[in-house]
């Protein structure tokens, strides 16, 4: 059972990931910091639920409040779990890195997300449910994440090669953004009852279809050699630090 979980829930996730290497053909990220990557997502989903269920009995408030808590958990672990990962690594040397390592720590928080998702209907022996739910989550839940965090890689790429004060400003409105997408998409859910589910999700499509074009933009950016900005100094083009 839990085999068949871990299945129904990884595969999805590994055929994403697949679909978005292919961004990054040119210059290939490190495959053991791509898996590693990956595992530090899967990680970051085991801490979040503990969190989200302190947060679900402590803390009083509106069903909106307490979806956006659960946002900011998930897209503060992603973010934390990345930046230690990756984004201080040697290996991210390009803006379109960004977009790829947000998008594999994601897709591997999604991964566990599904598979624990999965574990309650097949425990019940409902094949019918578990199918059903694998399907939405393929579509739903994982679409969600490669958004929210998909947004947070394309502002940090498109900040690569500004001054740091810059690329924090960056980093700080991409994660906001992720943490508003991720509970308006909860909460459009719960409110609707799932009567506008096909317009909810045509728009996350819209929106995923913006950041694939956004890619685009990215490897076409082009290094500043040395920029003089007033009162800093020259700037490296490359930062060895995103932070």
């Amino acid at each position: 059972m839990v085999f068949i979980a871990l299945l129904g829930g990884i595969l999805p996730a590994v055929f994403w990931l697949w679909f978005w290497l292919k961004e990054d053909k040119l210059h290939r990220e490190p495959r053991g910091l791509i898996i590693l990557s990956f595992l530090v997502g899967m990680l970051a989903t085991a801490l979040a639920f503990p969190l989200e269920k302190f947060a679900a009995e402590n803390l009083a408030g509106s069903d909106f409040a307490l979806l956006a808590i659960w946002a900011f958990i998930e897209e503060v672990l992603k973010f934390l779990g990345i930046y230690i990962v990756a984004l201080r690594s040697k290996y991210f040397d390009e803006p379109i890195d960004a977009v790829i390592y947000f998008m594999t720590i994601a897709l591997g928080f999604a991964a566990l997300e599904n598979t624990m998702f999965l574990l309650n209907p097949l425990g019940n022996g409902d094949a019918v449910a578990t199918i059903l739910l694998g399907n939405f989550r393929f579509i739903g839940a994982t679409l969600l994440h490669v958004g929210a965090s998909g947004f947070v890689g394309v502002m940090v790429a498109f900040s690569f090669y500004e001054i740091r004060s810059q690329r924090r400003l960056a980093a700080l409105v991409g994660l906001l953004g992720a943490i508003t997408l991720h509970t308006l998409f909860n909460f459009s859910i719960i409110v609707s009852e799932g009567a506008f589910l096909y317009q909810i999700f045509a728009g996350l499509w819209i929106f995923i279809i913006a950041i694939l074009l956004m890619c685009e933009k990215i490897k076409r950016l082009a290094p500043r050699s040395h920029v003089e900005y007033p009162h800093t100094g020259i700037v490296i083009n490359t930062p060895n630090k995103y932070l």
